[in-house]
């Protein structure tokens, strides 16, 4: 299945407490924690036949971008958030753990 990552828009729903693209009817989300200095990733998850193609770089991206717009601490308990931010030095400044 090819996928076009620019045609896919990243939502923040701070209703639900995450970012998410909407696949048909199935959703990848980065899902967080947010506190009043601080937000904390705790879950990424992508649909398993959309894996593979980007999405959750699309998502953590945006994630971390609205935190640091936000001026927010990201912590990232999430494994792919933390692997995400080791791989893009730009975050570390604001990265517990950096």
């Amino acid at each position: 299945m090819e996928i076009d990552l620019s045609t896919l828009e990243v939502v923040h729903n701070p209703a639900q407490k995450r970012f998410e693209i909407q696949l048909g009817d199935q959703i990848a989300m980065v899902k967080y924690v947010l506190g009043s200095s601080e937000i904390i990733f705790t879950h990424t998850e992508v649909p398993e036949e959309f894996e593979g193609h980007g999405i959750a770089s699309k998502m953590a991206k945006t994630a971390v971008e609205y935190a640091k717009a936000q001026g927010l601490r990201i912590r990232p308990i999430c494994p792919y958030i933390a692997a995400y931010i080791k791989r893009h030095p730009e975050y570390h400044s604001i990265t517990a753990g950096y």
